[in-house]
């Protein structure tokens, strides 16, 4: 085919050029497309700018947005629960400390407040309970009670919930802490 046909001879003809810059030759590459290419290659490149747009700078500031009132909830839930825990602490330190055989006294009282669910050890300033089966309510009430009466902290539990309730042991101190 010389001459008339689909493929631009002249241009397979020439040579390369032999120290061209990047930029020439994409110039030169632009040039002898059509127009019809142009406007291809054009809305293919300005889709590609819109898509990389929008993966880097729109779509993450807008996730940002749509999940910052989640986030918010929950942090301010976190310095809720911190300012509770806070109160207690201050309220507890606030709290004249106990001898210890009053400490014992009032762990003793409510460890019987288990009944048969839990048996106390007591070892100086130390006090071991060994829990069988009691449900959560009572456990929580009796971690309240300890930590209020008796000013005991627990320091070592191996306790396991199981559908009847907690078991195990804890370790609690006491007296002038």
């Amino acid at each position: 085919m010389r001459g008339g046909g689909l493929v631009n001879t002249e241009a397979l003809k020439s040579p390369a050029p032999a120290a061209g810059s990047l930029k020439a030759q994409a110039f030169d590459f632009w040039r002898s497309r059509s127009m019809r290419e142009r406007q291809a290659l054009g809305a293919g490149l300005i889709a590609l700018i819109v898509v990389l747009i929008w993966l880097t700078l729109v779509q993450p500031a807008w996730r940002t947005l749509r999940e910052a009132p989640a986030r918010l909830d929950d942090i301010d839930r976190q310095l809720q629960q911190m300012r509770v825990t806070a109160n207690e602490v201050a309220a507890l330190r606030s709290v004249a400390p106990v001898s210890a055989p009053q400490a014992a006294a009032a762990l003793k009282t409510a460890t019987d407040r288990l009944g048969k669910n839990a048996r106390l050890s007591l070892q100086g300033d130390r006090a071991s309970i060994t829990l069988t089966g009691v449900t959560s309510d009572d456990f929580e009430e009796w971690l309240t009670e300890i930590r209020s009466a008796a000013r005991a902290r627990p320091i070592e539990a191996s306790l396991s919930r199981a559908p009847q309730g907690y078991s195990g042991t804890i370790v609690v101190t006491f007296g002038s802490n």
